[in-house]
């Protein structure tokens, strides 16, 4: 049985621009929901969460510039 993190730092895998924020803290998502939409190389890259869970904090906001290893979204598992 696999046991799942009580706590996720979604971080960013490149240098890109948020285009979208899709979430608000607060509220509930599932795994696999969209949490942000960010633009590289004039191509959309959606963020997934790999948990369920609230969303503890968000980090990043639409027109932000982030880098690798950015933060930009904390979510909480829900047990």
């Amino acid at each position: 049985m696999t046991t799942l993190p009580t706590r996720l730092e979604v971080r960013a895998e490149m240098v890109a621009s948020v285009q979208t924020v899709l979430i608000t803290a607060g509220e509930q998502v599932d795994a696999g929901a969209t949490l942000v939409i960010l633009e590289s190389m004039k191509m959309e890259i959606p963020v997934l969460t790999e948990i369920s869970g609230v969303v503890a904090e968000i980090a990043v906001a639409p027109g932000d510039v982030i880098h690798e290893g950015d933060l930009i979204a904390v979510i909480d598992h829900r047990s």
